[in-house]
């Protein structure tokens, strides 16, 4: 167990995912930090998400599925983490100012 919890919001705070990730094993391969609200999302870096794939899930709970995922707990909020493999390290950026545009 990772101590302290190093994520900007508590263990059971609810974060956005998708059913692959939680329930086939699809690798989480992008991660955002909301500026708003400091919420989570943990995809899988589709660009065409099917909005009945999403999931709502604790944080700890999706952290547990992917050990990986407490090395971007402390990207800022408006920014992202993504990678092309599980593999792969980590890349950090801004989160564009044109996301979800046309989405």
């Amino acid at each position: 167990m990772h101590n302290p919890w190093p994520f900007d919001q508590p263990r059971n705070c609810g974060v956005v995912t998708l059913r692959q990730i939680m329930e086939d094993g699809v690798a989480v391969l992008l991660v955002t930090h909301d500026e708003d609200d400091h919420g989570w999302q943990f995809l899988d870096g589709s660009e065409n998400l099917d909005p009945a794939d999403a999931r709502h899930v604790c944080l700890e709970h999706v952290v547990n599925t992917d050990p990986t995922l407490y090395e971007v707990a402390d990207i800022a909020p408006g920014w992202i983490a993504w990678r092309e493999t599980p593999s792969d390290p980590w890349v950090r950026e801004p989160r564009p100012a044109d996301w979800g545009e046309g989405v």
